[in-house]
């Protein structure tokens, strides 16, 4: 038996009714589209944020309509790179089938307006930019960044202005000038009188005439001089000046590079964690900035956005970075390798932790990457799987992973110096680690909550598990047991 209608047809089979939307059911925008485009997209697609058009109105929406069929046909847009298969990954924003068809749907019908009244409340974003609304501010330092050249990795520190230890739920790093920014990171630092404030400090790179790092026994280290020297953490007065000026000279006293803004890169926001991050009194921040010039010279200028607990917290959040070997033996792409595999970078922790945060970081080169856990047990997890990295948006995965201590993470990655790869400068050439976008890097990134909120960085993972504070990576580990 059947029913017809000009909106829907019903069918009866056996008993069972089934219904099926008739193609006269219009897709309308405000109806079916702008609820996607909020979820999804208007994080990016607003005023101010790094997407070069907005979604948040029919308006501004409509003349992308083909646009937006093409990228979410291709699955280009939202970025989004993790296998649908990692169970862990707590923040997927990619779309599912039904919600492209919507999309598809819409732009094919010439993307209707439909009733106003159907459309959702419109999100309070914060003013000035800002993904989360601040309770403080910290001003950063000023930039400005040359039409053309090379900007090597430069330091600020500026001053924290916490007067007393301080716990923070989120953490937020925004520069003005997005388009150029390829990163801009924060350390810790305990204050030290000698401390030049707002001065830029620069790492000092040979180059040849393109522009590649001259070997000079980089070493274990990686990421701009984290190899600093050990046992120079304390920030105490025994420092020189000269030394306490220098990017070992900050990284050394720090726990290594934490919150960063890059392209795609969300606040840390440590809230859903029932967690906060500690800032001692008397913490300085510094910031270190990399700018890739695109044509225009401009000034950049970084603010930080903090929100604060109103009571302590009962657990604690840590952010930490590693690498993996970083000389030249271990770390060199061949040329037109389509598929090289790096030195794996590994993390042994000492403590209980929870794992609520994972990053890989390579560069142009980069393919793919996967990060394992080998438990105390002798099983092995894969619990991020990146088969599709994309240099230009740096995203982090969050999760919920509890991790025993003396359990291992194993972070493997590939690479395609291969005239196939449209992002390659140079397929002839061989690659090396190195600060700038056409070197390579691999240096990931990950979070943890500890339930202690005594424990700091070095008290969580064993000596090579963070870039920082005198632990450099380790100069060899072992093989992964399987490949891409």
């Amino acid at each position: 038996m059947v029913w017809l209608s000009a909106v829907a047809v019903v069918i009866v089979v056996n008993d069972v009714v089934v219904a099926q939307t008739s193609a006269t059911t219009p897709v309308t925008f405000y109806k079916d589209v702008a609820p996607l485009l909020q979820k999804n997209c208007e994080t990016c697609h607003r005023p101010g944020q790094i997407a070069p058009m907005a979604f948040q109105t029919y308006e501004s929406t409509r003349p992308w309509a083909r646009a937006i069929k093409t990228a979410v046909l291709s699955k280009k847009m939202p970025p989004w790179f993790a296998d649908g298969g990692s169970a862990h990954i707590l923040n997927d924003r990619s779309l599912k089938p039904a919600e492209i068809d919507v999309l598809v749907k819409w732009a094919d019908a010439g993307a209707p307006a439909g009733n106003p009244t159907d459309a959702p409340p419109a999100i309070a974003w914060p003013d000035g930019g800002w993904q989360i609304k601040p309770d403080l501010i910290v001003d950063g330092p000023t930039y400005d960044v040359p039409a053309s050249g090379i900007v090597e990795w430069t330091w600020f520190v500026v001053p924290g202005n916490f007067k007393e230890d301080t716990w923070v739920t989120s953490v937020e790093v925004k520069p003005s000038e997005t388009a150029v920014t390829h990163h801009v990171c924060l350390a810790y630092i305990p204050h030290h009188p000698d401390t030049k404030y707002s001065t830029a400090i620069a790492k000092e790179v040979p180059r040849d005439d393109n522009g590649v790092e001259i070997a000079r026994g980089r070493g274990a280290g990686a990421a701009g001089g984290a190899s600093a020297t050990a046992g120079a953490r304390t920030g105490g007065p025994q420092l020189p000046p000269d030394f306490l000026n220098t990017p070992f000279g900050i990284l050394s006293r720090s726990n290594g590079l934490e919150e960063c803004y890059e392209p795609g890169r969300m606040p840390a926001d440590f809230r859903p964690f029932n967690a906060a991050k500690l800032i001692p009194a008397g913490t300085d921040i510094a910031v270190n900035v990399h700018y890739t010039p695109n044509g225009k010279p401009v000034k950049d200028h970084v603010q930080i956005g903090f929100t604060l607990a109103k009571t302590p917290p009962k657990r604690r959040y840590l952010a930490l970075s590693t690498s993996s070997p970083s000389d030249r033996k271990q770390f060199a792409i061949p040329p037109m390798e389509s598929n090289w595999e790096a030195p794996p970078a590994v993390v042994t922790f000492t403590r209980d932790v929870e794992i609520v945060g994972l990053m890989p970081h390579m560069h142009v080169r980069g393919k793919a990457a996967r990060f394992y856990l080998d438990r105390p047990d002798g099983k092995t997890e894969m619990v991020l799987d990146v088969p599709r990295y994309d240099f230009n948006w740096q995203l982090w995965y969050d999760t919920s992973i509890k991790v025993a201590r003396g359990s291992k993470m194993r972070v493997v990655a590939w690479y395609d110096n291969s005239p196939g790869n449209k992002f390659n400068p140079n397929p002839k050439a061989t690659v090396y680690y190195g600060d700038q976008t056409w070197e390579e890097m691999h240096f990931p990134s990950y979070g943890v909550v500890v339930d202690d909120i005594r424990l700091a960085q070095p008290d969580v993972v064993a000596a090579g598990g963070f870039v920082g504070g005198g632990a450099p990576p380790p100069t060899q580990s072992a093989r992964p047991p399987s490949g891409n």
